[in-house]
């Protein structure tokens, strides 16, 4: 699903040779610094990081991952993503299950005032409470939102930021292939979501790296406009690759409004379900 060779190769391309110190003339032809270049300002032998890139050098220091990490400007999470990259062969991470603890559950059903889902590392949703259903506005179960965003909602869809969206997507399920690269049900995932996005296809070749972090998420909901929320991930203690995820509004602000006009209007429909979970079985 992921490699070394594809990963080194886009991170070489974007770094101005210049800005590391090698003259560039017109006669240059390789966007971004060769091979060769990277092996002689990381201080290894030229055939040597051919062989790492091939994934054909084994147990690859720390000192090397570093020292190549620092001239191909990565941060923290690339360097993060190149050393499981690089270790591949040596050790493949075991996919999680997806079942969720009965207690976990619980916990869910305590958060009434904002959306709360607990997704997987392949962003399936495997469980959500009530708010959650009304805020994607379809059932629970079976979603996924990866696939959501790329093939269900598109550029006009429930995503106010769709375009911000994707690349998170892309960037997350990128370090999950690096560090589940066994994973079947990934790999039919990123396949599917190739075969029928272009955007995905053109996001996916960049090789870009994200891990899922806190910040603004907006929504265009059909029944209750625009919702700008806050949202927190939760990596679950002893669940690999598990995280809740709860999206908050501001006190007193229109997207808290927007919840609790979006609760009270299910709740005048009638429809008092209990919240929806799903156990997504291996």
């Amino acid at each position: 699903m992921d490699d070394l060779a594809g990963f080194l190769r886009t991170r070489r391309a974007r770094v101005d040779p210049a800005a590391v110190g090698i003259p560039v003339d017109r006669r240059r032809r390789v966007e971004g610094l060769r091979r060769e270049e990277v092996a002689h300002l990381s201080g290894v032998s030229v055939d040597y990081y051919i062989r790492l890139e091939q994934g054909r050098a084994t147990q690859p220091s720390d000192q090397v991952l570093d020292a190549i990490a620092r001239v191909l400007g990565l941060d923290g999470t690339e360097r993060g993503h190149l050393s499981r990259l690089a270790c591949q062969r040596r050790r493949h991470a075991k996919a999680p299950g997806g079942r969720v603890r009965p207690e976990l559950l619980r916990v869910l059903d305590l958060v009434v005032d904002a959306p709360a889902l607990i997704v997987d590392h392949r962003l399936d949703v495997l469980a959500g409470n009530r708010l959650a259903g009304l805020l994607y506005g379809r059932p629970i179960p079976g979603l996924n939102t990866a696939r959501h965003i790329f093939l269900e909602e598109a550029e006009h869809g429930l995503y106010a930021d769709w375009e911000s969206c994707t690349l998170d997507v892309v960037g997350h399920l990128r370090l999950a292939a690096g560090t589940y690269s066994e994973d079947p049900r990934l790999a039919s995932l990123i396949g599917e979501l190739a075969m029928g996005s272009e955007r995905f296809r053109r996001l996916w070749a960049r090789a870009d790296v994200r891990a899922r972090t806190h910040g603004r998420k907006a929504y265009r909901h059909p029944l209750v406009g625009l919702l700008e929320l806050h949202q927190e991930n939760f990596v679950l203690p002893n669940e690999s690759g598990m995280e809740l995820v709860v999206l908050t509004a501001a006190p007193g602000s229109p997207a808290d409004d927007g919840l609790r006009l979006l609760a009270r209007l299910d709740v005048d429909r009638g429809d008092t379900r209990p919240p929806t979970h799903v156990q997504v079985r291996e």
